[in-house]
């Protein structure tokens, strides 16, 4: 009995380190935008927003699971030791000091300090924030055990007093809408947070949180680990439906032509009153820092195992907390600008090597996965040049190509097209290595 006790106590410890993890500035404000634009449909918009965000996170790190290789090289081994290390790495800067982590600390000035302390610039706060991150993050054993057990409840009960507040006394009614796209608007949403990019790099965290607490032994290592994305994924799927409940409920009217943050602090403001910007600002706070704390200590961990640890762990710590400090003062709308092509071409390439991951035990011949990875990227190249004015009007007449996926038949062109051309010599011998290693 103790022992079941101690496992559901340590299920919801990680689950809510994993919550947070992922709960940052983008799941916070995608959520009510959604549900003021769908009105009577934002349940819909909402199951997509959460399919494409949670959904294809944990199809990533069941995947993982699966090969039995949890790592980054588990996803990307089979295109080759030097493009998988081109890919993990990049994936890691993006979801590192490039573009998530300071957006953490750019959408806490703007949207929780900006609004309360005017006459603080975003250097000074940015300083103070990334201090904590480096006092919390430079103990790798001691984060998950930080963030699941102190500042995921606040985050949690924050948010929760919010969306029951908004639950007992709406906004007003919930109305249908026009000229919205729910499923593709959901959809893109998703994409957005980088969930994905980040999920095949929290689980290394979230396996080691599981082995200092006595899960050593493989089976019970994954059956801790599944549990608590589950875990993490229903505490998502409460929090993700709460906000676009909350946007629904301004749907008729009076909350026009207000973007995504100005909705949240617009919709606080309405339920709380004078208090609503301050217990915002607390929101937003607990949510960046704790997903800032997951990055910077996923980030680090990484460079390290790259390095053979010629760069050590605190060392990586210090250094991603520095560039991600400079690239915080850029501002949040600059630093999605940036992330917006990168990620459309990123994207691509993870989730066709996800998917084929499933299929491993059928794939005989490794060229499958170059095929359809390399014509993925190619389409979704297309996409991104084509968003910058380039003649590829095509990518949009690609079955699924209004929805951003139009790299979905090409990639499967390219894995057929693979699946004929004969492996090397090296790539068989390599092929029946990790054959007898798994074995």
């Amino acid at each position: 009995m103790k022992e079941k006790k101690k496992s559901m106590i340590d299920i919801a410890v990680i689950g809510l380190a994993l919550f947070a993890m992922f709960f940052g500035a983008g799941n916070l404000i995608f959520p009510p935008y959604l549900g003021i634009n769908a009105g009577s449909q934002w349940f819909t918009g909402f199951l997509c927003f959460f399919i494409a965000d949670v959904g294809l996170a944990l199809v990533a790190i069941m995947a993982m699971i699966k090969t039995g290789d949890v790592s980054m090289n588990g996803i990307t081994g089979k295109l080759g030791k030097v493009p998988s290390v081109i890919i993990n790495s990049l994936i890691v800067l993006c979801i590192g000091p490039f573009l998530a982590i300071p957006r953490t600390a750019a959408t806490t000035y703007e949207m929780g300090v900006m609004p309360i302390f005017p006459f603080i610039n975003s250097w000074v706060f940015g300083a103070i924030f990334f201090v904590l991150v480096l006092l919390l993050t430079i103990r790798p054993s001691g984060v998950v055990d930080v963030i699941g057990k102190f500042l995921t409840p606040a985050l949690v009960a924050c948010l929760l007093a919010l969306i029951v507040i908004g639950y007992i006394h709406p906004i007003g009614e919930i109305v249908p809408t026009t000229n919205f796209d729910t499923v593709k608007e959901g959809i893109l949403a998703g994409y957005q947070t980088m969930d994905v990019l980040a999920a095949v790099v929290f689980v290394i965290i979230i396996i080691s949180a599981a082995k200092s607490k006595g899960y050593t032994e493989s089976q019970s290592t994954m059956r801790i680990v599944i549990q608590s994305s589950v875990f993490a994924a229903v505490a998502l799927f409460i929090i993700y439906g709460g906000l676009a409940y909350l946007g629904a409920t301004t749907s008729a009217g009076g909350f026009e032509g207000y973007n995504q943050t100005a909705l949240v602090v617009a919709i606080t403001q309405t339920l709380i009153g004078s208090y609503g910007v301050l217990i915002l600002g607390v929101i937003v706070f607990f949510a960046c820092l704790t997903t800032a704390i997951g990055l910077v200590s996923s980030c680090a961990s990484f460079f390290e195992e790259q390095t053979n640890g010629k760069i050590s762990y605190k060392s990586m710590v210090l250094i991603t907390i520095i560039f991600s400090y400079v690239v915080s003062n850029f501002g949040i709308s600059t630093i999605i600008s940036i992330a917006a092509p990168i990620l459309n071409l990123l994207y691509p390439v993870v989730l066709v090597m996800i998917i084929l991951t499933f299929f491993g035990k059928h794939i005989k011949n490794q060229n499958i996965y170059i095929g359809a990875a390399i014509l993925a990227l190619l389409a979704s190249a297309a996409d991104v040049l084509y968003g910058f004015g380039l003649p590829f009007e095509f990518i949009k007449s690609l079955p699924f190509g209004g929805y951003q996926c139009g790299w979905v038949v090409p990639a499967i062109i390219g894995g057929l097209i693979g699946k004929f051309i004969p492996m090397s010599q090296k790539a068989i011998l390599n092929a029946k290595k990790e054959g007898s290693d798994l074995a």
